[in-house]
């Protein structure tokens, strides 16, 4: 019976440590909030610093990138899709913020090697004020969505655009979760780097971005229903191509897989964060 009670009693002191060391870790990231902020600020600023069009590139890279799309499956290789170019706008620019988090999280600790090596801070300030900025690059290119989904003729649904703030956090959490995993294993393997390109260009083609859901055959269809990115870029569609309020069952699924990536990402990033200055 001592042994038992000795073993409970470990075991509930362990789990309080864990518990009080994630709040800890949190109020430590809200204390240094204003470093996020300024993170965040030199980014945007300094983005397209020096360039002829400067800041207009935030809205003119996903424009061009629409262009050459319908182009080629619009006259080329014909989707029959109706208003494809709106079909694949309202898709395309949640997808770039998703790819750009992933693709710059994993540098993030990497590209401030000295400032890790030489100063102390919350090592999470990095992935995060790296998907913050390309969130709130996200949310600017919006402006442009807005205005083509209007001059398009689409009636908006005041309902269905009040669910987009909860999908736009869905999809926070979930490019958080993956900036959290692939920081922390890029510093230990840095081929994860390039990987990560051949990866998230595989994963843009498992993902209905350019195509529809329905033209999935059905035995394939689990696979990508197990891709997280698959209920958000529907929901996207359902609010802004079809003007309608999303499934909620695929929002509830979206958000326990970005709940589920981001424990892990959070996790992995916790355990490995402790070598960061010594691997680098």
């Amino acid at each position: 019976m001592q042994k038992t009670d000795s073993r409970n009693e470990a075991l509930s002191v362990r789990k309080t440590g864990q518990k009080e060391s994630f709040l800890q870790t949190v109020r430590e990231i809200y204390s240094y909030r204003q470093m996020i902020v300024a993170f965040v600020r030199r980014e945007l600023r300094g983005r397209y610093k020096g360039s002829f069009l400067g800041f207009l590139w935030t809205f003119l890279n996903p424009l061009l990138q629409l262009c050459v799309y319908s182009i080629v499956f619009s006259t080329i290789l014909k989707s029959g899709i109706e208003k494809y170019y709106l079909f694949l706008f309202v898709a395309l620019i949640p997808w770039i913020f998703f790819s750009s988090s992933v693709l710059g999280g994993a540098a993030s600790i990497i590209a401030q090697k000295d400032m890790v090596k030489k100063i102390y801070f919350p090592r999470e300030v990095l992935p995060i004020s790296t998907v913050t900025t390309n969130f709130v690059n996200m949310l600017l290119c919006f402006i442009v969505v807005f205005a083509v989904v209007i001059l398009s003729g689409i009636k908006l649904n005041f309902l269905a655009l009040l669910c987009l703030i909860p999908v736009w956090i869905v999809e926070y959490i979930l490019a958080l979760g993956m900036a959290f995993l692939t920081s922390a294993v890029t510093v230990y393997f840095r081929d994860m780097e390039h990987i990560l390109g051949i990866v998230m260009m595989a994963w843009q083609y498992l993902t209905p971005v350019l195509y529809s859901y329905d033209i999935i055959p059905p035995q394939y269809r689990l696979i990508f229903d197990l891709n997280p990115m698959t209920p958000i870029i529907s929901a996207y569609r359902d609010i802004l191509y079809e003007s309608k309020v999303p499934d909620l069952k695929s929002l509830i699924s979206a958000t326990v897989m970005g709940l589920v990536v981001l424990v892990i990402g959070w996790i992995t990033f916790s355990k490995l964060k402790r070598r960061f200055a010594e691997e680098l």
